[in-house]
This record gives C-alpha cells, sequence and structure tokens, in this order.
C-alpha cells in the first residue's frame, strides 16, 4: 500500500470514531437480548463481513494454507476471542453499567505488558509498573465509585468479569504474536473455528428463541463495527501511515468519546468519580507508552557529548 499520511488519518479516525460507538451498541442491544445471543448474532454478521473482505482481497486460497500451517493456534485464538473473551466481556456489560465497563476494558494493554514477562520472555521495565499502579488507581476509583474509605463496590461479579475480560484480550494477542500469516484471513479463521462452541453455548443458555429486531440490529452493528470491518480499517491506517505514532496516539480519543455516546444514547449520568478513574487508566496508558520515547530524549540543557578524535 502507498504510504498517504492524510489518508492515514482518516482511516484511523474512522476506526476510532467506530470503537467509540459499541460501548453503546453492547449496553442497548443487551437490552433485547442475553450474552450468549448477542455473541451469536454479532460473531455471524462478522463472519460475513470478514469472508467478504477475504473474497474482495482475493486471499481466499490463503484460508486452507494457514489453517493446515496452525490448526492448534487458531483454535487457541478462536477459543480465546471472539468465544470467551466477548461472553465475559458482554457479560461484564450485562451486569455493569456502561460508563464502568467501559473504562475497565482499556486496562488490558497494561496487563498485556506485565503477562509478557512470563510468556514472551520480555523485561519488565519500570514505566510498565508505574503503568500498572495509576490504571488500577483508577480501575479502584471507579469500582468504589470515589469512596475510598467505604469500599462498597456495586457488583463484584461485573467487575470481575471486566477484569477477566482484559486477561482473555491479553492472552490472545501474546497467542498470536506467533502468527505470521496475513491478519485478516487469520481474524476469519478464528471466527469460524469459535462458530461452532457459540452456537452451541447460546443454544445452551437460550434456546432457539429469536431476538427481536432491535436487537439483532445492534448485533450487525457489533459485528460490523467492532469485531469485523473497523480492525481492517485500523489496519490499513496502521499499513498506509508515513508515522504511525498520530495514528496510535488517536486511541486515546475513544474512551472520552464513547462515554460522550453513552451519556447521549444510552442516557447515563456520567458520575465524576468515571471522568477521574478514566483520566488514571488513560494516564496510565499513555505512561506505558510515552514513557521510554520520552527518557530516551537527551535534555535540552544536558552538555554535548565529546567526539574522540583519536579514531
Amino acid at each position: 500500500m502507498v504510504k498517504n499520511q492524510r489518508r492515514a488519518v482518516q482511516y484511523g479516525a474512522a476506526a476510532v470514531f467506530a470503537w467509540s460507538t459499541v460501548a453503546t451498541a453492547f449496553k442497548l442491544s443487551l437490552g433485547y437480548m442475553s450474552p450468549s445471543q448477542l455473541l451469536l448474532y454479532a460473531a455471524l454478521f462478522s463472519c460475513i463481513a470478514l469472508s467478504l473482505i477475504v473474497i474482495l482481497q482475493k486471499k481466499t486460497h490463503l484460508l486452507r494454507a494457514q489453517l493446515q500451517a496452525a490448526p492448534g493456534r487458531y483454535l487457541q485464538s478462536g477459543l480465546l476471542n471472539p468465544f470467551l473473551y466477548y461472553l465475559v466481556l458482554f457479560g461484564c456489560y450485562d451486569l455493569l453499567p456502561a460508563q464502568q465497563a467501559q473504562p475497565l476494558n482499556y486496562t488490558w494493554a497494561i496487563l498485556f505488558s506485565l503477562l509478557a514477562v512470563p510468556m514472551l520472555g520480555q523485561k519488565l521495565r519500570r514505566w510498565d509498573l508505574m503503568a500498572a499502579l495509576i490504571a488500577y488507581g483508577g480501575v479502584v476509583v471507579i469500582a468504589t465509585g470515589g469512596d475510598l474509605r467505604g469500599f462498597q463496590v456495586e457488583s463484584y461479579l461485573g467487575y470481575g468479569l471486566a477484569l477477566l475480560s482484559t486477561l482473555l484480550w491479553s492472552l490472545y494477542w501474546i497467542v498470536n504474536t506467533k502468527d505470521k500469516g496475513d491478519p485478516v484471513v487469520s481474524l476469519l479463521l478464528s471466527f469460524m473455528v469459535a462458530l461452532p462452541f457459540i452456537i452451541a453455548t447460546s443454544w445452551y443458555r437460550d434456546g432457539w428463541a429469536m431476538p427481536q429486531w432491535q436487537g439483532i440490529a445492534g448485533a450487525a452493528y457489533v459485528g460490523l463495527f467492532e469485531m469485523g470491518f473497523t480492525f481492517v480499517l485500523w489496519l490499513m491506517a496502521l499499513k498506509s501511515a508515513e508515522r504511525t505514532a498520530p495514528i496510535t496516539n488517536m486511541v486515546f480519543l475513544s474512551p472520552f468519546l464513547s462515554l460522550f455516546f453513552i451519556a447521549t444514547f444510552v442516557g447515563e449520568t456520567i458520575a465524576p468519580a468515571t471522568f477521574v478513574g478514566l483520566a488514571l487508566i488513560v494516564s496510565g496508558l499513555a505512561t506505558q507508552q510515552l514513557g521510554p520515547r520520552l527518557a530516551q530524549k537527551p535534555a535540552a540543557n544536558a552538555p554535548k557529548p565529546e567526539i574522540d578524535s583519536s579514531r
């Protein structure tokens, strides 16, 4: 793909905007269907969308080749995402207000960096520890509604599912660090492998009851803009970018835009503790991403190193 920074910013902005709306879509859809039903219909729509993209990109021949090369890995990734991750995530949104469930999901990047130490052999940086302390401090603020002394949590199960979803998402990306195949094809394979498990779970929990059309419409939106098309849009942004930093930094706007949509369309009054907790979580993410870069820059007034003229 030809590098074009302006086009990359447009792709990235569109992806961030779409991701900012999905927490609202989760909550509204769960008003008409159960978490397992939402997962089933969203996964079906996502499979259709990803299949069309793979066909249009003329990559269908890669499906069999990549699956045969690593069937066990695709079984692992499919069970983690979309099956377990979204089942747990939708369960979390079913129990918690969207304004509380949404910020907690962003802590997965912090957990990923911690898990990468034992699982990928990476070094633990001081920035990762600082980021974890700041971000999980934000989690405590949101969970307690800012009442740190009373420490009254609205739903221990809901917050447990929220944190479990970050663990599952982190494990999914750790599994996929070894995947050398086409990313869109890999995502479609994960969904195809997971689909029988999703169908069986939905049938076991809810039978074959047909949801209302509002729920199906919401599931279609989730399948297209959370699970499927937006992922491809983000890849296009990164591939066409001359500089990826401005693109990846746009992700920090997403949680705040998401709160705006939650307040506008779900009707939740955003609590002050939510803003404080989210600010801490985003600060933790910024510390993790930007801290090492700033540390590498020499101070403005630092003396210039002397040049060894003997060489």
